[in-house]
């Protein structure tokens, strides 16, 4: 099966997909993206990208080549002409792309809700939406969580937002009590959250943002926040974000009491599970400015961006390490018992010298203060050929007095406190190939250290590289990316393409690897594959006994439309943590096996998936997709000798009667290891989502999930509810 799949993407070696979607996007809103994400066509990267895009829109006029690119289903080669159109006259409706021969009937349809066309001659321009949208569940105990969105553009340039939120279960900001020597915070309330707001202007010359922001330059390799593919410049950020499952309502244990408010026979809502409140990433938070095409005459263009940030983050509290007074020297080193996490107790009522509990596993704001400064520079001769340079620097101040807080070295914020990037890219274009690259060189440095102290051993930095080549055609497009992140390449503002498995905490580093990636599509088909191949450098370094781990990651998808009406699609994967050991017993999914140390062993088993996929469109009013997913992966905790098998089955139905009203049913059925309900999930997920228009443009959104959980698994007993039931509802008005 391994070689079939190889040779069969060498054998169609000659392209993949523009920004890489998993599967060809064709959506009118964010509940279709909510489908394709429910049903396992897209990642959760791909679904917060493409939500960013659906979100914030793409002029067709202004969008440079880079943000062209980050369209779905474009190739470079569909990029390349609609800017070649637009340099001979203005775009004033989508479909003259057509018409000209710019891009295909199908790719402008599947563009359209991520496109829009400034009009031409409205002087003050004045656009946006408003968004109020709340969720609760019968068996909620706290009022429902809140969440408001606005952004509004005016006078072409000038843009602000705002998203605020009502929360219920977030925990007040910790302090240091030094009668326990520990943390103790507030316990769960109501607060009001007003995480993003901005207000940006930005004209073809240059952009000028103050507020939460988001960045990102050349191949992400020292500086991206963007989560989108190819980035230049600076872009807002008013995200938020929801889990549509429960969560559990109590996160506390005994602390200093004699049984924890948690237990089930003094609590009755001890396993009560309720609706979680939404979030948000901790961003950029200060000002940033650019200009973007300094003419040299002829000679090409400058571009230059600089940016400055100091926002507040939120840290996982086993994240924490305290290394007051020379506690923790080494927070990697885990067998120093000073290296634990500071234990967060909860404020008690009244008296604070009485019996406190603490927290479990929960996140507390306002831990540090993440400041950061970088800058960009790039010549280009023309669109497709420059040179930049990027550098930033960061420093973690704590905000928590009276207490040296650290992280620990798996938190994705560096130990040591201090850190940046530097680094240079480039790009090339001729006739059907581009090349891309970037080379950085990380550092860190340990704030929390006495300046009189030796050197500690954490502090240092490492090189890391990237190129990436497409080649493309008008119809398809071949993508090769080869990368390098050293051991000690540690930089969290780094997004660049990487697998997911992490070291201490960082995706892109001790990596080394090759990926191929083909796209090709006409009207009847389309054809994605994937072949990558990576190690850990590290591992050759340090294993004198060969034990190198290569791995590999490869898919191909194909969709056929057999008729008008019907739409047929088949998606084989198959992954493999360790190439050079075969046979079962290894796990995948989860480590079972401690080396001598106490350290979880690396996975090194196997797993395939095929899913297939039926979608029939009788008419324009309705649509019915149907997909069954099936999976062989290794689980030593099932058997030993034999794979682990899951299977999961979707049914999707679309009804779409006229352009006010979009109606939507859809049932999962979820059974891992299907011959044993005692160990994993067995579960049925229904949702029902209709979206009415009750002005020109203002829509209301209502929505109902129900999730039973099947299997007979001890916390599945204890579970309640079971069923988790929950309702949404939103309102948007858009101007």
């Amino acid at each position: 099966m391994r070689r079939g799949v190889i040779a069969l993407v060498i054998a169609i070696a000659g392209s993949a997909e523009a920004t890489p979607y998993e599967t060809f996007v064709d959506v009118s809103d964010q509940a279709d993206l909510e489908d394709l994400f429910a049903a396992g066509d897209i990642t959760q990267d791909t679904f917060e990208e493409l939500l960013q895009l659906l979100n914030a829109g793409i002029d067709l006029n202004v969008a440079d080549r880079a943000l062209l690119y980050t369209l779905p289903n474009l190739t470079y080669d569909d990029v390349d002409a609609i800017i070649r159109f637009r340099d001979k006259e203005r775009i004033r409706d989508p479909a003259q792309l057509v018409k000209a021969g710019a891009l295909s009937e199908d790719k402008l349809f599947a563009i359209a809700a991520f496109i829009e066309i400034e009009a031409a001659g409205d002087r003050h321009n004045v656009k946006g939406f408003a968004r109020l949208q709340t969720r609760f569940t019968p068996y909620d105990n706290v009022a429902p969580p809140w969440a408001f969105r606005a952004r509004f553009t005016a006078f072409k340039h000038l843009q602000v937002g705002i998203a605020a939120a009502f929360t219920r279960l977030d925990v007040g900001a910790p302090q240091y009590d030094p009668n326990r020597d520990a943390l103790i915070a507030d316990p769960q309330g109501y607060r009001f959250a007003l995480p993003k707001a901005f207000v940006k202007y930005e004209t073809t010359e240059g952009t000028l943002i103050a507020g939460t922001f988001k960045a990102g330059f050349g191949q992400r390799l020292v500086f991206d926040t963007s989560s989108r593919y190819t980035p230049n410049g600076l872009y807002i950020d008013d995200d938020l974000f929801f889990s549509t499952d429960l969560v559990r309502s109590c996160r506390q244990s005994a602390g200093e009491l004699a049984q924890s408010p948690c237990d089930s026979d003094i609590n009755p809502d001890a396993d009560l599970y309720v609706t979680p409140d939404w979030s948000w990433r901790d961003g950029l938070f200060g000002v940033g400015a650019g200009f973007k095409n300094a003419n040299l005459g002829g000679a090409g263009w400058l571009q230059g961006y600089v940016w400055a940030s100091a926002s507040n983050r939120y840290v996982y509290q086993y994240e924490l390490a305290n290394r007051s007074q020379g506690k923790c020297i080494d927070p990697s080193d885990d067998t120093d018992p000073t290296c634990s996490a500071p234990t967060v107790f909860v404020r008690p009522d009244g008296n604070l010298l009485s019996p406190a509990s603490r927290f479990s596993f929960v996140t507390l704001p306002e831990v540090f203060q993440e400041r950061v400064a970088g800058v960009n520079v790039a010549y280009f001769a023309d669109r497709r050929n420059s040179i930049g340079l990027t550098a930033y620097g960061a420093t973690e101040t704590n905000l928590v007095k009276g207490i040296t807080l650290d992280t620990q070295e798996w938190s994705r914020i560096p130990t040591g406190g201090r850190f940046g990037a530097a680094g240079a890219n480039m790009s090339f274009g001729r006739d059907f190939i581009d090349i891309f690259g970037e080379a950085a060189f990380s550092y860190r440095g340990d704030a929390n250290l006495d300046p009189n102290e030796a050197s500690s051993p954490l502090t240092g930095g490492g090189p890391a590289g990237i190129i990436r080549v497409t080649a493309t055609r008008k119809k398809e497009e071949l993508e090769a990316v080869f990368r390098y992140y050293s051991k000690d390449f540690i930089n969290p503002f780094g997004r660049p393409i990487a697998q997911s498995d992490e070291l201490d905490g960082q995706r892109a580093r001790d990596e080394a690897g090759v990926r191929l990636r083909y796209y090709k599509a006409s009207k009847l088909y389309s054809l994605r594959a994937l072949l990558d191949v990576w190690e850990n450098p590290s591992q050759r370094e340090e294993d004198n006994l060969g034990r190198q781990q290569p791995k590999l990651d490869t898919y191909v998808r194909g969709d056929v439309r057999t008729t008008e009406e019907i739409k047929l699609g088949l998606w084989l994967r198959y992954q493999d943590k360790d190439l050079k050991v075969g046979g079962n017993g290894q796990c995948f999914e989860v480590s079972v096996e401690e080396d001598e140390n106490g350290e979880p062993i690396p996975c090194g088993g196997r797993q395939l998936t095929t899913i297939g996929r039926i979608q029939y469109r009788p008419n324009r009013k309705f649509t019915y997709t149907a997909m069954l997913e099936h999976q062989l992966l290794d689980d030593p905790s099932i058997d030993e000798n034999a794979f682990r098998q899951d299977v999961a089955g979707w049914l999707i139905v679309l009804w779409n009667p006229d352009n006010t009203v979009r109606v939507r049913a859809r049932a999962r059925y979820l059974d891992e290891a299907f011959r044993d309900d005692t160990k994993l999930e067995t579960s049925l997920s229904t949702t029902i989502d209709a979206a009415v228009k009750v002005r020109k443009k203002d829509t209301v959104r209502v929505r109902a999930d129900a999730k039973f959980f099947l299997d007979d698994r001890e916390s599945t007993l204890a579970r309640e509810p079971n069923p988790e039931i929950s309702f949404w509802l939103s309102y948007e008005a858009r101007l």
